[in-house]
């Protein structure tokens, strides 16, 4: 599950400011900002994360899920 400690972290990684991450996705700057403000899983439609989650995927952002050894994260994707 996407968290907004993983979309500001894929954001700072890509250098996006939040106004660039809202047009690549499709998304009111507001509704970034909101969801950018909380913590934890990210609280937003579905259709709301997907847009986010694929916009970050196709930048070459890869989304790693928390295991025994350390949290959840982001980093560059293989290419």
């Amino acid at each position: 599950m996407l968290t907004a400690q993983q979309v500001r972290a894929a954001r700072a990684l890509l250098g996006w400011k939040q106004e660039e991450l809202a047009q690549k996705a499709g998304i009111g700057l507001a509704t970034i900002q909101r969801l950018e403000r909380g913590s934890g899983p990210l609280m937003a439609h579905v259709s709301t994360a997907v847009k986010i989650e694929t916009c970050l995927k196709e930048a070459g952002i890869e989304f790693m899920e928390a295991d025994v050894s350390a949290g959840e994260g982001v980093r560059f994707a293989k290419v």
